[in-house]
Parts: C-alpha cells; structure tokens; sequence
C-alpha cells in the first residue's frame, strides 16, 4: 500500500473511474464480473493506491464503451483558468464572413465554454444540426444586430439582447446590417 500522496495523474484517473462506475450505478462486483479485473484491483485504482496499468485502463474502456484516448482526456489536468486574449484561438471563415474567437481557455472535460463571433453585414450562415443535440445556447449580442432561426423560430437580436435556446435541429445566424455584428456565444453541453 502506498504511504505516500498518490500522483496526480492516478489520483485523477482513479476519480474518473469511480465516476464511470457510479455513473452506471455499478458496485465493484459489478465491475469486477464485467471487466475481469477483482474488486481489490479496482478499489485500489479508483483510490489511486496503484496506479492503473495499461492492460486494466484497456480492459475498463472496453466496458465504459470509450477509447483509451478518450478516457486520457477526461483526466486532463485542470485548464488554465486564465488564457490572455493575445492566446485565444481565432478561426476565420472569410467566404462566410465570419470570424469566431474561442475566448475559454480549452479543456475537453468542461461543459461550459464562451466563444466570441463576428459576422460581416449580409454573413448568412445556416446549420443542418447541432454538434451535440440539446445544446444550450445563450446568445448575447454586444454590437450591431443579428437574426437568429431556431428551427422554425427567428428572432431579431440587437446591442444588449440575449437569447437562451436549446438546439436540437437546424438553426440560421444572420447579419442584416448596416454594420457588422458582433456576440458573445455561451455554450453549455448536456
């Protein structure tokens, strides 16, 4: 048994684990019969008192139903909580005329994130669906005005409006004019 602090990354791992489990509300006899690995062996990970071979993380992502990949990057360490604005990840779209700024620092084990748009006057851009169904959207806009579709519904947004949606279909981001407008998208995964 360990007598010293657990390293980080097992302490980490071990807490996802026993997330995972509860999560399918699965007692470690459960798991044991499932995966093939004894109930001692699971405790002593999910507790970090070992540290999780690559043969028992494989055997374990093949009962979540998730890759080795996936279950790394759950386990990430914590993001930085400050990403200066010189830092934040800018993509363009020019033919679109769109410019999105991701404005959270990344992690992929967060729901939440704040991403900053700009859309040039006459930008129409439409999407057939969202990345995750039931998205939550809140949609702030800071300058200019914007039409939002959601589904069948459209709204017209100015300076200082917001919109709270949830998308689960197609949904439509438009740029009347005169001016660009410009918005600050919240994003809160199911």
């Amino acid at each position: 048994m360990r007598t010293d602090a657990p390293d980080p990354v097992d302490a980490r791992i071990g807490a996802r684990l026993a997330e995972l489990r509860a999560g399918h509300g699965w007692s470690l006899g459960e798991l044991a019969e499932r995966s093939g690995v004894s109930r001692s062996t699971l405790s002593r990970a999910e507790r970090a008192e070992i540290s999780a071979t690559a043969s028992l993380l494989n055997r374990l992502c093949h009962v979540y139903g998730r890759t080795m990949s996936q279950l790394l990057s759950e386990v990430e360490a914590e993001p930085a909580p400050l990403v200066r604005a010189a830092d934040q990840q800018i993509w363009r779209d020019p033919a679109a005329g769109f410019v999105r700024r991701s404005v959270s620092p990344p992690h992929a084990g967060l729901r939440g994130e704040l991403v900053e748009g700009r859309l040039t006057r006459g930008a129409d851009i439409a999407y057939d669906r969202p990345p995750v169904s039931g998205l939550e959207q809140h949609l702030w806009v800071l300058d200019g005005s914007l039409e939002v579709t959601v589904a069948d519904t459209s709204s017209v947004l100015d300076a200082g409006d917001c919109l709270r949606m949830r998308v689960f279909g197609p949904t439509r981001f438009r740029c009347p004019g005169p001016a660009e407008a410009r918005y600050v998208l919240a994003v809160v995964r199911p």
